[in-house]
């Protein structure tokens, strides 16, 4: 992945003060008008998304249920914007005892140790029920959160949503950019390669879009979305 940034607390950033280099730096790059717009595009294409994908969130809804015998929903803290926490939604894809599966598959194989470490994923992840792998080839495991960016904790388009210790491990000073910024359901990352891509190459494609993004832009990528979740490009 290359040298890791050096590790910040997250909590150490002040976004309210008006003489933090980043907080200006947004305020004059991005304007009110753009960011009521990209909220605005957000809700309604969130909402439409819902409202036409019913039936396939019910199907999707009743396999995990079925399958698993637990709650069809997953819910995952992660950071978002401005370093606050929030509930990130998802189809549950793992086995309930995800963490001890993880934990022995590790053990039993050592030499998977350093793909863990490096991506935070395995490609040939033991936790991950059958089901479960169609639905994070297809990206259907992502549809709950349409619900996180109507209720204003993601958006449509943004850095993918990380927990605290990636945070902490991968982006270093580059962390800021990623709490500028709410995450998205997609974004650079997943149209430039997605998981054929190291992290240190997420983590630039995450400050770059942060501090760069526009609502043409946005509308590119999300056209560019639909062409990647049919043809599952870099998906697993």
């Amino acid at each position: 992945m290359g040298e890791k940034e050096e590790a910040v607390d997250r909590f150490e950033i002040n976004f309210s003060d008006p003489g933090s280099s980043q907080n200006s730096r947004r305020s004059s790059t991005h304007s009110v008008w753009e960011k009521k717009s990209k909220r605005a595009i957000d809700v309604v294409v969130a909402l439409l998304f819902l409202a036409s994908h019913c039936l396939v969130y019910l199907f999707v809804w009743l396999c995990v249920r079925y399958t698993t015998g637990t709650p069809a929903i997953y819910r995952h803290r992660r950071v978002g914007l401005e370093g606050k926490d929030f509930d990130c939604l998802k189809f549950r894809s793992m086995v309930v005892n995800s963490a001890e599966v993880l934990k022995h598959h590790l053990a039993e194989n050592p030499e998977l140790q350093s793909e863990w470490e490096r991506d935070f994923k395995l490609r040939d992840d033991p936790r991950v029920t059958k089901f479960g792998r169609f639905i994070r080839k297809t990206s259907l495991d992502e549809l709950p959160q349409f619900w996180n960016v109507l209720r204003g904790e993601m958006s449509l388009v943004g850095p993918r949503p990380v927990v605290d210790s990636e945070l902490r491990q991968f982006y270093g000073t580059k962390a800021k950019y990623y709490m500028s910024v709410k995450p998205g359901i997609t974004g650079p990352w997943q149209v430039g390669g997605r998981n054929d891509l190291g992290y240190g190459e997420r983590v630039k494609l995450d400050a770059d879009y942060a501090l760069n993004w526009t609502v043409v832009g946005d509308l590119v990528i999300l056209a560019k979305t639909a062409v990647v979740v049919l043809t599952r490009r870099g998906s697993y």
